[in-house]
């Protein structure tokens, strides 16, 4: 497949010595999501506590797929804010949809989306001691608002899929690749950091969950980032995200829309 020239490699190591591209950008994009995650689930907690809420930040956390669109606008801001510095923009990241794009993603899907089913109750056997993790149903299954439940089910996931693509593949991957012309170094900074981001959704005091939720999707991170580093094409990647964002938006808000 071919590369897009203004996300290249050799572009992105010219860049570094001109000083356009620095270490502060990818650093800080590729632990925004986390780090933004958190802090947004902080405000509403405060909110909710103010209110007397006797659970404000479980409640909280229960928002986030509201909030996180939030998180979404502050990354493709500070995106832009270094990708201004360089000289380019969005679609030099993305590129373009292709017809054959569809096929491969739904390919794809079906890919990761096994990958993933397998990996979370392996991952609760190792940290939880069974297959199921030991987490309140309430953290994971949201009683939002219908008005809440509607724009998770039709906004959400297609605003938040391809700007953590673009966060972590497009963007962080690449860059963080020719600052330390190590590929599979810069493959393994931006998996974890995904994988973490998934602990912050929501984000759950204690030690298991987090450990769970990392264990869980390192693999399908990886996958996704050497598939990346391989075919060099976005939208197929954000087609197969897009199928199981459709699976996650369905099941948060399941309460809120039949009524259980």
């Amino acid at each position: 497949m071919v590369w897009n020239l203004a996300n290249s490699i050799t572009e992105l190591r010219s860049r570094k010595l001109s000083g356009q591209l620095t270490w502060t950008g990818p650093l800080l994009v590729v632990s925004a999501r986390t780090v933004l995650l958190i802090i947004f689930q902080a405000l509403f907690a405060a909110v909710l506590a103010l209110r007397h809420h006797q659970y404000a930040w479980t409640a909280a956390g229960r928002w986030w797929t509201v909030y996180g669109t939030l998180v979404d606008l502050g990354c493709i801001t500070l995106m832009w804010r270094f990708m201004r510095r360089e000289g380019i923009g969005f679609r030099d990241l993305i590129g373009r949809l292709r017809p054959r794009d569809i096929l491969s993603g739904l390919c794809w899907f079906a890919v990761f989306f096994p990958l993933l089913g397998a990996c979370l109750p392996l991952a609760s056997r190792l940290v939880y001691g069974n297959w199921f993790p030991d987490v309140d149903h309430g953290v994971v299954v949201a009683r939002l608002p219908l008005w809440a439940a509607i724009y998770t089910l039709s906004l959400w996931w297609i605003i938040w899929t391809p700007a953590e693509q673009t966060t972590y593949q497009a963007y962080a991957l690449p860059r963080l690749e020719a600052l330390t012309k190590r590929p599979f170094v810069a493959m393994l900074i931006v998996a974890f950091w995904w994988a973490l981001q998934h602990c912050a959704v929501p984000f759950v005091f204690g030690w298991r969950y987090p450990i769970w939720r990392v264990l869980a999707t390192f693999p399908a991170c990886l996958l996704f980032l050497l598939v990346y580093q391989r075919t060099r094409r976005l939208p197929p990647l954000i087609i197969a995200q897009w199928g199981g964002d459709i699976f996650v938006a369905i099941m948060s808000v399941a309460p809120a829309v039949f009524g259980h």
